[in-house]
């Protein structure tokens, strides 16, 4: 075997490598909260039930979600600068087709007949969403296993912060510039942060060497010597495959149904519950969201931390304790003080368990951690397009308690997973040693004569 040419030079580090994921995957999450704050107004023009506004927040989290599954794995072949990429330029398109359908149309010429294209630019850019299973894999990929749960809960974390600034930013740049001056802002930002992502984003060694045409047993044994622990099983398909036949992606896609399917519902649907069951004015619910999301995105970080040290499955199981306590709180509240407590405790229980899955994901399917990456972030993602319109519907169904009653879907989400994960903790996969760092691997081979040392 010939060794890789010595002209090819790895650009990034672990660091960098996190760096570019994150602010990719933030600047294509902030999404979520597309529709969440400006519901209202579109209801009132258009004339939208309960259950179409459910829909209408939740549209952008279709796309957001399903694309995950096919994008994730396509990571495993290229890696995620390239996905990355694409994800951000259909959410782009979407934006600007928004952008104009709000600079010609609203408010006075924004119909009914308008609603399916609406609906349709949503989906369009809610593909930025999808960037995070992507992230999952480019970081995965740079980092050594006994250090993946801190880096993946930071690179979430931060990146979930997205939709808690917008709820919060953008009814204030609605009173100043308007509906249309509003998303065109939103437009500028998404372009600016793909630009930059587009020069700061990096692959990890191995698919650096690869996009230099080196074969993929030179490509392995040359990033090793980067600290490169993890990589592919190889094509897109194939990484699909491995990790639905490996059982333990199922519960870990149930989970993060209901603790970030369940963040991205509540991030859309919040401002509704606050003005329409509370009567809090808009710039106050948008701050209330924008709490509950910052919050849950900050103890995503937290949560990495917290199950590098205890462990994956006792960090799930703590953490839906306290989001079946936060959840039974607002099923039965009926005041802005009790609820706002319990959207506290929710954001909690709901981004430590959203750190600890990913923690989990290399950990028991080391072999496609982008396949499993996307079932795990594409199928559980999925959560906050379903939940949102089957909230809206027990609320046509009940009138104002359907508010408060619509949170027992996750008690019993809760309650489901809880059950999952103390399966997943009595199968528990013991991690493996960690790897040498590049520094001591080579002071391992000098001592060894490897021809390679230096």
């Amino acid at each position: 075997m010939s060794a890789v040419p010595k002209d090819i030079k790895i650009i990034g580090a672990p660091s960098q490598g996190l760096f570019g994921a994150t602010l990719g995957f933030f600047i294509g999450f902030a999404a979520v909260a597309l529709f969440g704050t400006t519901a209202a107004k579109v209801k009132d023009l258009i004339g939208l039930s309960p259950l179409a506004v459910g829909f209408l927040v939740a549209m952008p989290s279709l796309s957001g979600s399903l694309l995950r599954i096919p994008f994730a794995a396509w990571v495993d072949t290229v890696g995620g600068r390239k996905p990355f990429l694409v994800l951000l330029g259909i959410s782009i398109a979407g934006m600007a087709g928004l952008t104009s359908v709000m600079f010609l149309l609203y408010p006075g010429g924004l119909t009914p007949a308008y609603t399916p294209l609406i609906f349709f630019l949503g989906l369009l850019s809610g593909c930025g969403i999808a960037t995070f299973s992507v992230g999952t894999g480019q970081v995965s990929y740079w980092f050594p296993k006994s250090r993946q749960g801190g880096a993946l809960g930071t690179y979430a974390g931060v990146g979930n912060l997205a939709p808690g600034i917008f709820s919060f930013l953008l009814p204030l740049v609605l009173g100043w510039l308007g509906m249309a001056g509003a998303y065109l802002v939103w437009l500028i930002f998404l372009v600016i942060g793909t630009v930059l992502y587009y020069f700061l984003g990096r692959n990890a060694p191995y698919f650096q060497f690869r996009a230099n045409g080196i074969n993929r047993e030179q490509a392995v044994a040359a990033a090793k010597t980067y600290g490169q622990e993890m990589f592919p099983s190889g094509m897109i398909k194939e990484s699909l495959l491995i990790s639905a036949r490996t059982w333990k992606t199922w519960p870990l896609v149930a989970i993060y149904f209901t603790t970030f399917g369940g963040f991205m519902a509540l991030t859309s649907w919040l401002p509704t519950y606050w003005k329409s069951f509370l009567a809090v004015p808009v710039v106050t619910a948008g701050l209330f969201t924008a709490l509950y999301s910052i919050l849950a995105s900050l103890m995503r970080v937290v949560g990495g931390k917290i199950a590098d040290r205890l462990g994956g499955e006792r960090t799930i199981l703590l953490a839906l304790v306290v989001t079946l306590i936060g959840s039974l709180m607002m099923v039965i509240s009926a005041s802005v003080g009790l609820s706002l407590t319990a959207v506290i405790v929710l954001a909690v229980g709901m981004g430590v368990s959203n750190a600890a899955v990913f923690k989990l994901v290399p950990q028991e399917v080391p072999r496609a951690v982008g396949g499993a990456s996307g079932w795990v972030g594409g199928l559980g993602a999925f959560g906050g397009f379903t939940l949102p319109p089957l909230l809206g519907a027990i609320v046509a169904g009940q009138g104002q308690p359907g508010y408060a009653n619509g949170f027992l879907l996750f008690v019993l989400l809760g309650l489901l997973s809880f059950g999952l994960a103390i399966l997943l903790a009595r199968t528990h996969t013991a991690e493996p040693k960690p790897m040498s760092t590049p520094q001591k691997l080579m002071e391992e081979q000098h001592a060894a004569g490897h021809p390679n040392a230096s």
